[in-house]
Parts: structure tokens; sequence; C-alpha cells
């Protein structure tokens, strides 16, 4: 029987490792990267959340050149998903992310952290309010990176202006954002009525969105699209304990889920994409090919694209009108 595989467009770490760590090592990367594909990931990109513009620059910077010296590495890593620090101050939106370091979007910080990947930037999540004039959302998508709305309580009329200016992506929908909204306009619904715009991502494991709410979005979106995140952190395979997400320390409990200290919210997850696919198949009913479809071809097909389109930048063919370019 084929293994199945899956690409993950957002995890933050696995298998005991965390790639927001300053000092990851050569070895501890190698090995999430071991775990991960024995457990049927094809490939990933590594998440780096809100911080300080240096502190998430350097981490970057280091998961790039560790990358580059390590072949299983570069096979499995795809790229980078900036998510952060342009997202909303909040309590609820900022979610997970430490608030000190939330702020509004300038270029200036963004090609910092553009730079720190040297290239390997595939998604960036921000919030549209923390954008206002669209400038950042519009340089990225010049630069052919998928700009994501996430961690945010943007306006209809601010959710709008955002997808004008290339916004194609949703991180995490039903997550980061508050237990009690108002019960009709809230981000969730916005999100919902533009969903012929967006391609929408969604956290499978059952306690960031419970599977009949989970059931409900995709009827909604629809499987072409919609995509399936990890969203994992370093617990992700190793059951209850108290586990590194950057500058904090995230508890997993009996159940799985990791948890804040005082349970005001999630902290990324501890599952697995092949127990997201079980999930699909056992709590939602659905096919093996739309498991598929979710799991795999179209978190693909939002990677090739982003590839494509950062290698024709590169190569100067999108500022310059031509039509030849290499992807790696």
């Amino acid at each position: 029987m084929t293994t199945p595989k899956f690409i993950d467009l957002q995890i933050n770490g696995y298998y005991g490792v965390d790639f927001n760590q300053d000092n990851i090592s050569a070895e501890e990367l190698n090995a999430a990267c071991v775990a991960l594909e024995r457990d049927g990931v094809e490939q990933v990109l590594v998440t780096v959340i809100t911080d300080d513009i240096a502190k998430m620059a350097l981490r970057i910077r280091r998961l790039v050149r560790l990358r580059s010296n390590d072949q299983l590495v570069q096979r499995m890593i795809a790229g980078v998903h900036v998510e952060g620090p342009f997202i909303s101050t909040e309590a609820g939106y900022v979610g997970a992310h430490p608030v000190y370091a939330a702020k509004q979007a300038n270029w200036r910080e963004m090609e910092t952290l553009l730079e720190a990947a040297d290239g390997l930037v595939r998604i960036v999540t921000l919030a549209p309010e923390q954008d206002p004039a669209q400038e950042i959302t519009r340089r990225l998508v010049e630069e052919g990176i998928v700009v994501s709305a996430g961690h945010t309580n943007a306006s209809l009329k601010e959710l709008d202006a955002a997808i004008d200016a290339g916004l194609s992506m949703f991180t995490h929908l039903g997550n980061g954002c508050p237990r009690m909204m108002d019960r009709h306009d809230n981000i969730i619904q916005r999100v919902l009525s533009r969903s012929e715009h967006l391609q929408i991502g969604l956290i499978a494991d059952g306690a960031h969105v419970p599977f009949f709410a989970l059931k409900n979005y995709l009827d909604i979106i629809g499987i072409n699209r919609a995509f399936v995140v990890s969203d994992a952190i370093s617990a992700a395979g190793c059951g209850p304990g108290v586990y590194p997400l950057g500058d904090q320390e995230v508890t997993v409990g009996a159940d799985g889920v990791p948890r804040a200290e005082d349970d005001s919210h999630l902290v990324g997850s501890a599952t697995t994409m092949q127990q997201m696919a079980e999930n699909l198949q056992c709590r939602l009913g659905l096919t093996a090919t739309e498991i598929r479809r979710l799991t795999y071809t179209n978190p693909l097909n939002q990677l090739v694209g982003s590839v494509k389109a950062v290698s024709l930048r590169m190569s100067g063919s999108l500022k310059n009108g031509g039509h030849q370019a290499t992807t790696t």
C-alpha cells in the first residue's frame, strides 16, 4: 500500500524540535525532517512567528543556512511561512503570538525578513487592518509571495481592499480570534462570505475547530479552495509534556492539545498530518480523493505557484516582461 503524502504549509516545529529557537542545530533540524518524512510528509513551510524583527530575522537566517547544507532538509523544507508580526494586537485575535511584538506593517521591516530568507519566503500572514493602505500586500504580491490574512479582525471593507490588492489566502480559519464574538458580524463569517476569492487553511485536529463546524466550513468553501495545515509545534508526535515555542513554554495535556497556561487560547497543535487525514475520514466522512486534495494537491498548487512566481521575480521576468524562468 502506498504511504499517503502530505504538504504542510504551516508548521512551527516537530518531534521535539522547535523551528523558532535562536540556536536550533543542524542535527535537530535534520531529525525533525527525518521524522516528518517518516510520517508521510513530503514538504513543509517552516513557520516563524511574531517576535522582534531582529529575532525573527535571526531565526529565519539560521534556518535558511542550515537548510543549504543538508540535502534532506532542502528536499523537505520548501520555504518559509512568515506569520506576523504585522497582526492584530487585540486580545484573542493575537492568539499565542507575543502582543508586544505585533505591530502595523512597514516595508523596511518586511524587507529585513525577506532578505534574511534569501528568496525562500513563500507565504506572509498579516492582518489587513495592519496594512491600511495595502502597500505591503501589493509589494509582497509583486515579489511573487502569497499574502494570507490571519490573526485579524478586519472589517468587510478592509478585507475587500486587501483582496483587491492581491490577498489570496486566509490562515487557519476559526482560530486567532476570541472565544466570544458578535454572533453574526465576525471575522469567520466575513471570510466565508468572500471564500470564492481565497484559499482557506484549516486545522483538522478537532480542538481548533470542532469537527461539525469544520464540516460546515468545508461545505461553504468547497474542497477545491480549502487546505489543511497542522500548525504543529515541537510537541507533534511526542505526547504530553512541556515544549518550547520561541521564547515561551507550552504545556500539552493528556488530551494532546497545547494550551496557554490560563487556558485562554490554544498554542499551535500537537497533531500530525497523518492524524488529521484520519480525522477527515473518520469524523467528517470525506473520501480518499477529497482528503488528498485538502492535504496534498491544494497546498502543493499554492506552493508551486509561489515558487514559480518568486523565481520569475528573481530572474527579472515579472519586472521586465520576459517569459522564461527556471524553478528550483
